[in-house]
């Protein structure tokens, strides 16, 4: 750490000025030795110009904190979902070399022309319009060169510091240094654009054929892997423009027919959303305005797949079922289910955590289903998870950031839209699979093989927890939640009475003494019990007032 922190010192001076002049009063000081409390984060808008004039790593820092509402509260997941890198466009010159170094074949014998002019630029990539020798037109994603020796700088740098903070409470709550390694891996993966080839690939096959929706009305962009590698990503070409910008041309021309087309739409995407996050496990974890186009063959393309979120099986049960209990305002149920996604071992004010839900869902009371903002609703209850110091997994952070996304995005589209109404009609089919899976018959026959070895099984079992309760051999392992304090109130409680026991013995005993016998030296003894009872009193007032007057 204090090697990464010594090295490069013209970048960490630059790194200084720009946060000093932002007004960032805490890293002054922690950067002096000052404080040693807990951070506090500049406001949202600081933060974001912060991240901005550092550079790309940062800005890509910031963008990973946007998909961190369980780490992050709202005002700053907002100012930085839309964060983006001022960064100026790479000559052609230089980006003609990179491309010819990774293509295995000469330019011009595989591409007939090229748009010399990015259509976009990021922070990582440039993207150009070109068309291939047999006249296909295709999208080019080539790396910024030289954007690796940067990434690899900045990154130890921010690693360094997330060791720094983690000494903190706020850096040990929040895991910071994991947050670092995350931040780390998901940016070098980034970098690699053979994985999101992979990821587009995969989410190309899972949406080519659903129960839920026409897959033909969505497209994903075909990936040419013979021209693809860690630095170019050669891709099909859609033509269209981002869905809110779009005019919307219904085929059959008839009055209202935009609207129409437009809640179709809608209920294309938040369909093949539900089918990505609840059924396939896989999901586009990026459906911002920009990722999502409306193709002149009117229909609905999902591009720029490098960001992409899984759920397991159970979580995707959990999920469903928090929907559901929101819907029927069970801040009770709430709680319960945040408890079953958590990974933390620490124990939890279950009365606490209920209350918080219930404070949560009360505005919902007398709200109809149709007004309720399911996104919203699930940023409040990771805010609920954060106060009360549950950790939750990282993909929750990309779930809800892809729910707000997509229902945004539809807002935007068709003011109308209703995520309960899109959901409804998928809820039948959707436990049916849960509970039989997409084949019936396997899952019943793997039943069957279950109960005929929990049949085999159960009598030689039970045999031997016979056999070992009647050799008295039998043991019970028990673990209650939160014993150690219960009993560590009963180990004090018990001393004090032993204590009080002690001092009302020396009491009683130096009063005797004192009474029936006049003999000059027992009279000491008298007085010495005395004062020890005297003291051993005193200590023990001083003990119980010091506790709030309760014996604990």
């Amino acid at each position: 750490m204090v090697l990464a922190l010594t090295q490069n010192t013209s970048r960490q001076r630059e790194i200084l000025e720009i946060v000093l002049g932002n007004g960032w009063g805490y890293m002054r000081g922690l950067l002096t030795g000052g404080t040693k409390e807990e951070p506090q984060i500049p406001p949202p808008e600081a933060l974001r110009n912060i991240l901005v004039e550092l550079g790309p790593v940062y800005v890509k820092l910031g963008q990973l904190l946007s998909t961190r509402p369980d780490l992050m509260p709202p005002s700053y997941i907002e100012a930085l979902t839309a964060l983006q890198a001022k960064v100026p466009t790479v000559p052609w010159k230089d980006v003609e070399s990179l491309i010819r170094q990774q293509l295995s074949k000469p330019l011009d014998e595989v591409f007939a022309t090229i748009n010399t002019t990015p259509i976009a630029a990021g922070s990582i990539a440039q993207i150009y319009r070109a068309t291939l020798n047999n006249g296909q037109e295709v999208a080019m994603k080539v790396q910024r060169p030289g954007i690796e020796k940067i990434v690899r700088q900045d990154t130890a740098l921010i690693k360094a510091i997330a060791e720094l903070v983690s000494a903190t409470e706020f850096g040990q709550d929040y895991d910071i240094v994991s947050l670092a390694d995350e931040f780390t891996s998901a940016l070098k993966a980034e970098l690699d654009f053979t994985k999101e080839a992979a990821y587009t690939e995969q989410l190309r096959r899972n949406l080519a054929q659903s129960r839920w929706f026409d897959a033909r009305q969505l497209v994903i962009p075909a990936i040419y892997k013979s021209l693809t590698t860690e630095k170019l990503l050669v891709m099909e070409w859609l033509e269209g423009k981002p869905i809110l910008d779009a005019e919307i041309h219904p085929a059959d021309g008839k009055t209202g027919g935009d609207l129409r087309r437009r809640q179709q739409i809608a209920t294309l995407l938040f369909r093949a959303f539900f089918q990505q996050m609840y059924i396939d496990g896989f999901f586009h974890a990026d459906p911002h305005p920009g990722n999502i186009f409306y193709l002149q063959s009117d229909r609905v393309a999902l591009i720029d797949c490098g960001m992409i979120g899984r759920l397991d099986p159970r979580t995707q049960s959990i999920l469903v079922e928090l929907l559901l209990a929101i819907v029927n305002i069970d801040a009770k149920r709430c709680s319960q289910l945040t408890l079953d996604l958590s990974e933390s071992s620490q124990p939890v004010d279950l009365a606490r955590l209920e209350i918080d839900f219930d404070r949560m869902l009360r505005k919902y009371y007398n709200i109809s289903l149709s007004n309720i903002n399911f996104s919203e609703a699930f940023y409040e209850i990771l805010q609920v998870a954060r106060n009360n110091k549950i950790k939750l997994p990282g993909n929750m952070g990309l779930y809800a950031k892809s729910l707000a996304n997509l229902e945004g995005v539809a807002r935007g589209f068709y003011p109308d839209v209703n995520l309960l109404d899109e959901f409804k009609p998928l809820m039948t089919d959707l436990f049916s699979r849960q509970l039989l899976g997409d084949d019936p018959l396997q899952t019943g026959l793997r039943i069957a093989l279950d109960l005929k070895s929990l049949a085999l099984q159960s009598p030689r079992q039970m045999e031997v927890i016979l056999d070992r309760v009647s050799s008295e051999t039998l043991q019970w392992n028990l673990k209650i939640r939160e014993l150690s304090s219960v009993r560590k109130s009963l180990e004090n409680s018990a001393n004090r009475l032993a204590y009080s026991i002690v001092v009302g013995s020396l009491l009683i005993g130096a009063a005797l003494i004192a009474r029936n016998t006049p003999i000059p030296q027992l009279s000491i003894i008298s007085a010495v019990l005395f004062g020890a009872a005297t003291f051993l009193g005193f200590g023990l007032i001083v003990s119980i007032w010091r506790s709030g007057g309760q014996f604990k």
